[in-house]
């Protein structure tokens, strides 16, 4: 969500478009938090796009504040993406900053798949839910980046770049 003075690092460019966005991975009793905009067929971990003059953890802060009303713990820098995916007919080039991070132990959780959390962003409804952190089923969510996918189940111990082309969503 961006206000008055607020800018954000997202730009477009003959039907493309660039994005700086952080996520957060929370994990809990096995399950990762996961959300999605109610029009979208995916999923994604929960997080924003930067804005100018915020580093990265101050992002990833701002929008748990801002989307799940907590105050959120930043824990290691797990990735950085360069990620190259088609959605909604443009060509986007976004780099992606994934860090570890904890909730407050009074944030929702349920291991039955169900809604926790439900937000307006900007003018899109947003829902979050926590699923089980393995492979199988961030693939069959699908879950972009897919690379998440793949690494859920050993997390790496130091920062990984990656460069990642996920096709179209």
């Amino acid at each position: 969500m961006t206000g008055p003075g607020r800018r954000t690092i997202r730009f477009k460019d003959q039907g493309r478009r660039f994005n700086a966005r952080v996520a957060g991975l929370a994990l809990r009793d096995g399950y990762l938090l996961v959300h999605r905009a109610v029009h979208e067929p995916f999923w994604t971990i929960p997080g924003g796009t930067a804005e100018l003059g915020e580093d990265s953890r101050a992002t990833l802060v701002r929008e748990m504040q801002e989307e799940l009303g907590v105050e959120a713990s930043i824990g290691r820098l797990l990735f950085l993406v360069e990620n190259f995916f088609h959605f909604e007919d443009k060509a986007w080039h976004e780099f992606g900053w994934y860090y570890l991070m904890d909730l407050p132990s009074d944030f929702a959780f349920a291991a039955d798949g169900r809604i926790v959390h439900e937000v307006v962003d900007g003018k899109n409804p947003l829902e979050f839910k926590w699923v089980p952190a393995t492979r199988a089923v961030l693939e069959a969510l699908p879950l972009p980046p897919v690379f998440l996918a793949e690494r859920i189940e050993a997390l790496p111990e130091h920062t990984e770049h990656l460069i990642w082309d996920d096709g179209d969503l």
